[in-house]
């Protein structure tokens, strides 16, 4: 019979307790970039943002540590990390009224996964780095997207969706 502890390893105090704060940390920085969703009153806010990231954190932590023996592959629970996160992502995609909406909400919960796995794993500078770009991007990057519409007389933010219900060459105002 093989030793169970092959299969998952004991782990000293000391780890554990490292492995505690990077999953405290991947929890924080995710709250960081989900309160500035919620400031801009997007669905996937506060709460959302933070479990993605404590959740892509505790995988991380699971596949580099929750597994021994020789055929232990620690990446591949990462990897399942960004198809599971694209899942939860389509959800907050929406078409309406011929626009699609949420897909900056979806980038940024896939984004705040790979800081998540970036804490997960330890990379500590990487991840605050991370949420530090992420934030730029959204609170930044709006602003000047909203000049932009503004001064170059664009028309309102979405992708329009051709319905396929009007013939070629005409298009029907979608605005809402």
């Amino acid at each position: 019979m093989s030793d169970p502890l092959a299969v998952n390893p004991t782990l000293s105090l000391e780890v554990q307790l490292e492995l505690a704060l990077r999953l405290t940390v991947g929890l924080i920085l995710g709250a960081v970039i989900g309160f500035e969703r919620e400031l801009h009153r997007q669905p996937a806010g506060f709460r959302t943002h933070s479990l993605v990231a404590l959740g892509a954190a505790l995988f991380a932590i699971i596949s580099g540590y929750g597994y021994g023996g020789d055929n232990a592959d620690p990446t591949r629970i990462t990897a399942q990390i960004v198809s599971g996160i694209g899942f939860l992502g389509a959800g907050t995609i929406l078409q309406f009224r011929g626009h699609i909406r949420g897909l900056t909400t979806a980038a940024s919960l896939w984004s705040v996964a790979a800081v998540g796995a970036a804490t997960g794993t330890g990379l500590y500078v990487i991840a605050v780095l991370g949420t530090a770009l992420i934030i730029v991007i959204l609170a930044l990057l709006d602003r000047v997207e909203s000049f932009a519409r503004r001064r170059y007389n664009l028309g309102p933010p979405g992708y329009n969706v051709d319905r396929g219900d009007e013939p070629e060459g005409e298009t029907k105002d979608m605005s809402p």
